[in-house]
């Protein structure tokens, strides 16, 4: 592998790859391999696109989450069409209750100081990412669950009870209460398998940057890093040559941040760069080709979710007209005209329970959306009071926001709309309409929509400032009970978002592709619904 070098000394963390003449200066500064040269040595470049000082695999979240399971082993993973595979967790069996579950590892299994990979490592793994100090974004989507999972995040505790390591190769949870895919919550890289005793200290806490190079480096992925200078922007990998799964075919991975996405195409259209780790532009289709954001749809979905107890959208009247006044295929086309994401009907995408036929999406009907307003105890747009649109965050975000707002002036006449990129020093009272996120991190609809549309999602309670339906909570509480192969807990979770349709609290805008991010000739770069490559020892330039 042709490591990368330190960098020039002196040159500032912002001063690296500025579009224009910074770009051939980056170049030449750093020496980038030409095609060829590249091919031939089997070293996959990637664009990173902003200054990470933290690459610890223990936040769940980040730009640097992006690339975790290029060196990062997990229990399980799924693939891209959304099946469990084994990983370093060969096999698992639930107790009749489905409060305990027990895990099985893979004998070969082992890190890339050679040393094996135990059941004690995957407890001390979820245990480091649950102590308050790991500052771990997302480890109650895995770990909430068990029990001694709350004493440890309110600090009273660095174990779990409910972790037991009943040999090497034998992981024993106990779960505070009954959970029929809790192996699904752990198929991912959200909390990677590291080496306990060399993560962690005396207290249980994390040790400084452990994960370098010079603090030891071991780890359980098909790579490894072996040069890394974070104020130059720059970390390089080699194989893991102790790895337990297939050899990987790539001799190298290296990163270098380009914080200007101009730059960074421009590096991709000539080849000198083969990834990125998260390039969105609206030109990014006509710029890279189709096949560079390709990917398999994920159960996250883009919607404008709205204000239901304040007014003037307390009313559902005005809900009602708000969502009718909209051509939604119009929406995404303003928005994402080439793709990748596509225009969803519904909360939920990418999950089964997706071809529900008793649904029937929002039409687009400017005529009854007028009728409703009408209807409404405002009687039209004169006396709304002005809309605040939050979480314009990005231009296809706005471009969609635009489009709303024109529909809205056309089809109802209504014009006072401010858009609010953040919604920083704002109550959710005083917000109307919210962009955000919804999805989970399991193929499951029930998961989905608890964490969406229950009342006591952030969603609900947050971005729809408090929105709750009894006979939908009902119905969910008792979807999440129900055996993972039960179709009544797909059928459940139908009927509760049926129930939500009917509510007029929200406008469906997209559902989102996991991108590749990879220029054609890099084969095995699909990614999972969780950010991560599905076989990164698999990855080939060719």
């Amino acid at each position: 592998m042709s490591e990368v070098d330190k960098g020039p000394k002196g040159l500032t963390r912002r001063g690296v790859f500025k579009a224009g003449a910074g770009v051939a200066l980056g170049v030449s500064l750093f020496g980038f391999l030409d095609r060829e040269a590249q091919a031939a040595e089997q070293v996959l470049k990637i664009a990173h696109g902003g200054f990470d000082m933290d690459w610890s695999p223990m936040r769940g979240g980040g730009r640097p989450f992006r690339w975790q399971s290029l060196w990062w082993a997990s229990p399980m993973r799924f693939d891209s069409s959304g099946a469990i595979q084994p990983y370093v967790v060969t096999s698992w069996e639930p107790s009749a209750d489905l409060t305990t579950w027990t895990f099985h590892l893979d004998p070969k299994a082992v890190f890339s100081d050679g040393s094996p990979i135990t059941a004690a490592d995957i407890k001390g793994s979820w245990e480091l990412a649950a102590m308050p100090s790991s500052k771990h974004q997302r480890v109650n989507q895995v770990a909430a669950n068990i029990v001694g999972y709350d004493e440890i995040v309110a600090g009273t505790a660095k174990e779990m009870p409910g972790l037991v390591a009943k040999d090497d190769k034998t992981l024993v949870v106990t779960l505070k209460a009954a959970d029929p895919i809790f192996f699904m919550r752990i198929a991912n890289h959200l909390i990677p398998i590291v080496k306990a005793s060399e993560a962690r200290d005396a207290d249980g806490n994390e040790v400084l940057e452990w994960w370098s190079p010079e603090g030891g480096g071991v780890t359980s992925g098909p790579f490894k890093i072996t040069s890394l200078d974070l104020d130059a922007g720059k970390i390089g990998f080699a194989p893991n040559e102790n790895f337990f799964g297939e050899k990987p075919k790539l001799s190298g991975v290296e990163i270098q941040v380009v914080e200007d996405p101009v730059a960074a195409t421009a590096l991709l259209q000539k080849g000198e760069m083969q990834a990125h780790t998260e390039l969105v532009t609206s030109t990014i289709i006509k710029d890279l080709g189709k096949e560079f954001s390709a990917g398999p749809q994920i159960p996250t979905g883009q919607h404008f979710w709205f204000n239901v107890n304040a007014a003037p959208l307390n009313d559902p009247k005005v809900r009602q007209a708000l969502i009718m006044a909209v051509d939604r295929e119009g929406l995404i086309k303003a928005s994402f005209p080439d793709g990748p994401h596509k225009k969803t009907d519904m909360v939920l995408t990418a999950v089964p329970g997706i071809d529900d036929p008793k649904y029937v999406p929002f039409p687009y009907d400017p005529a009854a959306a007028k009728k409703a307003l009408a209807e409404s105890s405002y009687g039209g747009p004169e006396r709304l009071p002005k809309l605040i649109l939050a979480g314009t965050t990005t231009p296809a975000i706005t471009a969609a926001a635009q489009f709303m707002i024109e529909q809205w002036r056309q089809n109802l006449g209504i014009t006072a709309v401010e858009l609010k990129p953040t919604i920083d020093n704002f109550n959710p009272a005083d917000v109307h309409i919210f962009r955000d996120d919804a999805g989970t991190r399991v193929p499951d609809a029930a998961t989905y929509l608890m964490s969406s549309i229950h009342s006591s999602s952030g969603i609900a309670k947050g971005k729809m400032n408090g929105y709750k339906n009894p006979e939908v909570d009902r119905l969910l509480e008792e979807a999440i009970t129900k055996p993972a192969d039960d179709p009544q807990r797909v059928a459940l979770a139908q009927e509760a978002q049926r129930l939500f349709r009917d509510d007029y609290a929200f406008i469906p805008w997209y559902g989102e592709t996991m991108s590749r991010w990879a220029l054609p000739n890099v084969k095995a770069m699909d990614k999972n619904l969780d950010w991560q490559v599905v076989a990164p020892w698999a990855i080939e330039i060719e």
